[in-house]
């Protein structure tokens, strides 16, 4: 059996499970998802297949708490919506399983999608960070699925590069329109007047001792 991995399609689930307790790549359900063990792992399942992505690193987290606070500031501010991060369920149209965004925002008129437990609906915005077990994952197949799903923007952030591109909806698929770097302003075509240096999203890391 195939140990799973985030950047590519194995043939099969997690080494460590039984075939015969766990379906075979493509076949995976919610179902199935919630059967998963609290391990420490992260687990999504996109169009059926299984991927897992061990913790992330300190830079990723560092972007990510940044990225969120940006948006809950904003949201508080203007009464605009809310910010999510993960880990948090995310069922998408057309998904049988739930996927985990980094980040998200819901505008206020679409905060209907926040249930108990989960979010059903896609939210205006996700936000992916890159790391070496999932940059292929998030650059193709949520790439496809968030697109499909309609998802207004997707934002990728590299935190090591400390570069953030954005994508836009545009009529079933995405437009970039615009990638990012150090002194640059990110911007949201979805959240007006949204406004924040790149600095401030992807802190700059210190050289490790």
């Amino acid at each position: 059996m195939t140990t799973t991995t985030a950047f590519r399609r194995p043939a099969s689930g997690p080494s460590r499970f039984l075939e015969h307790e766990w379906p075979p790549q493509g076949k995976w359900t919610y179902e199935d998802y919630l059967r998963l063990p609290d391990d420490g792992m992260i687990y999504e399942i996109i169009k059926g297949e299984l991927y897992m992505s061990p913790a992330p690193e300190p830079i990723h987290q560092e972007s990510s708490g940044e990225i969120f606070a940006a948006f809950r500031d904003y949201g508080k501010k203007h009464d605009a919506g809310k910010a999510y991060y993960a880990p948090i369920d995310v069922i998408l149209p057309g998904l049988t399983a739930p996927v985990q965004p980094d980040v998200l925002f819901i505008i206020k008129d679409r905060l209907h999608i926040v249930k108990k437990g989960r979010l059903e609906g896609p939210p205006d915005i996700m936000v992916e960070i890159l790391s070496p077990w999932n940059w292929y994952r998030d650059r193709s197949e949520k790439f496809s699925v968030y697109a499909e799903a309609g998802v207004r923007e997707y934002w990728i952030v590299d935190p090591k590069a400390r570069t953030i591109e954005i994508f836009v909806s545009r009529e079933g698929s995405y437009e970039l329109i615009g990638k990012h770097g150090v002194g640059a302003t990110v911007r949201s075509e979805v959240l007006p007047g949204f406004e924040v240096k790149v600095e401030e999203l992807c802190p700059e890391q210190k050289e490790e001792l």
